[in-house]
């Protein structure tokens, strides 16, 4: 199931980065990101009433309150992924994101950071990465 969702969360961020590059050429940068994060914060109130409203006062229990910074993150994302949609097109954009998507959580996964469990290194994800990037070449291999 885990797989499925991963496909899933894939294809919408492929479909979000277009459709937000395009409001962006009507309505500026800023204003199409308040709207994506405006919209997307009403979406998780009203999932939240629905699904059973958890306590809110347990995110100031949070150890690590550098861990709450995942709306600045997320307002980021957006600007970064209409950019490059806008600068490379959907399918260079979301390869680079990708392979950096995969590179930051490798080290993320090598090293333990943000609490999570450390790994060992192992070539085989090395070499996935590798590959990762020469899929990126031999896709721009005949560009113009």
């Amino acid at each position: 199931m885990g797989y499925i969702i991963a496909l899933i969360s894939g294809a919408l961020m492929s479909i979000q980065g277009v459709f937000n590059t395009e409001v962006t050429k009507t309505a500026g940068m800023w204003v199409t990101n308040s709207f994506v994060q405006l919209s997307a914060f009403l979406v998780c109130i009203i999932a939240w009433f629905v699904t059973g409203r958890e306590n809110i006062g347990k995110l100031f229990e949070v150890d690590h309150k550098y861990m709450l910074l995942g709306g600045v993150i997320g307002a980021a994302i957006t600007y970064t992924v209409i950019k490059s949609v806008g600068n490379l097109g959907p399918a260079r954009s979301a390869l680079v994101i990708i392979i950096s998507q995969l590179f930051v959580a490798y080290l993320i996964e090598l090293f333990g950071l943000f609490g999570m469990e450390k790994q060992p290194f192992l070539w085989k994800k090395a070499i996935g990465i590798a590959i990762a990037v020469i899929g990126f070449i031999i896709f721009r291999w005949n560009e113009k």
